[in-house]
């Protein structure tokens, strides 16, 4: 982005892209019950003296986590089960963006982690709209952690169309949820979303690393789903954010049932992006990350810069997307200071798909950051009107 243009999205530490972005993941769960504006307000007052310290960023999100999950359960022993869930959804969001930056993972930042998925299966069970539950897919010898929402409506025959939702490099199903899913569902469209290898629940308690291959567990993901009794397997989508540029189009070109597939910000040569950052970090010159650079060594399960970059030789889309036929949607800002427009334009004109469309959010819109953290209302609704037209919903 032109450096000489004024920022015109909420920018709470301008100092540092990693934090101010973090802090916006925080305040874009708002619109869908996951954050209050106000609490992390005072998240952020607290760290304004402390910024950089990624110790001190777990623990004020922690602290206000802890204190706001405390109320939730205090009005759920009151019998007031409706206000105790809001409470424990937002506790939920801000233990998971708390966590995201320890590296290395400590005992106390996955105890937090883990109560923050508590707090949103406990808030589950007494939201009835949209409904939920955590489910098990069935995945080798163990099993991916997900939560199906189930839609609001059904067509003539009980049949509803579903979105297979996998994160990225570093968000959490929980986080996932509060990015629209209750409009989708709201729409008739189900959806499931997944920690899928190297990402939430499934790398930091079950040893499962990211990996290249999307459809080995994409495949067993659509499986699960067309076989729930009130899902049309003919109109299963598939999407993912951020490096979810690279899960969803891979799982798309191999698995040739998935209807559709939504790219939430573009990828197409990851290896070359990580060799660049690397290369950035050596030279003092800080890129724009959206988590410390040691959680791809995590992820990946290697230990060097130069394990990272050998593992991450397959992690790219050329020869792939080619290979897509389904509809597909690639979203992607014009001020990216991560993945640049151009990745995504690549990836765009590769894609063999006869009924593709690309959406480039402007400066002028907004929505023209990173997967659109500067306004991702705008983008979630662009995504679920598409999604309306290609799996109809009501049909």
């Amino acid at each position: 982005m032109d450096a000489k243009l004024e920022e015109l999205s909420f920018t709470y530490f301008p100092e540092n892209y990693r934090w101010s972005h973090g802090l916006l993941i925080g305040l874009n769960m708002a619109p869908w019950g996951g954050a209050e504006i106000g609490e992390v307000n005072r998240v952020g007052l607290r760290l304004k003296n402390r910024v950089g310290d990624d110790d001190a960023w777990f623990r004020e999100w922690a602290r206000e986590a802890r204190t706001v999950e405390d109320r939730g359960r205090e009005r759920i022993a009151e019998g007031f089960t409706t206000s105790g869930a809001q409470y424990l959804h937002r506790a939920s969001a801000y233990y998971h963006v708390g966590e995201r930056f320890l590296q290395p993972k400590s005992k106390e930042g996955l105890d937090a982690y883990m109560r923050g998925v508590a707090c949103f299966r406990d808030a589950a069970k007494y939201i009835k709209r949209p409904r939920m539950e955590h489910v098990e897919i069935p995945y080798g010898d163990t099993s991916l952690p997900a939560v199906y929402v189930h839609a609001e409506s059904a067509n003539s025959s009980g049949k509803v169309p579903a979105l297979v939702f996998f994160d990225g490099l570093d968000v959490t199903k929980e986080i996932q949820y509060f990015k629209g899913v209750a409009d989708l569902v709201g729409r008739g469209i189900a959806c499931l979303i997944v920690d899928g290898p190297g990402n939430g629940e499934s790398i930091r308690f079950r040893n499962l690393y990211l990996r290249y291959d999307t459809e080995h567990y994409a495949t067993p993901v659509f499986d699960y789903l067309a076989a729930r009794p009130e899902v049309d397997a003919r109109r299963i989508g598939v999407m993912a954010i951020s490096l979810g540029g690279y899960y969803a189009p891979r799982a798309a070109a191999f698995e040739k049932r998935y209807a559709c597939c939504l790219a939430w910000g573009a990828q197409w040569d990851y290896q070359k992006i990580w060799r660049d950052r690397l290369e950035r970090l050596a030279r003092a010159d800080t890129p724009s990350l959206s988590v410390a650079h040691q959680h791809i060594a995590w992820v990946l399960n290697v230990k060097s810069q130069e394990d990272v970059i050998k593992r991450l030789e397959p992690f790219k889309l050329d020869g792939v997307v080619q290979k897509i036929s389904c509809p597909f949607l690639m979203l992607h800002g014009d001020g990216d200071e991560q993945i640049p427009l151009s990745e995504a334009q690549k990836c765009f004109d590769a894609v063999g798909s006869k009924q593709k469309t690309m959406k480039v959010f402007t400066r002028e819109e907004g929505g023209y950051h990173h997967c659109q953290i500067d306004n991702q209302s705008i983008c979630s609704s662009y995504m679920w009107d598409w999604l309306e037209q290609v799996l109809q919903p009501g049909k």
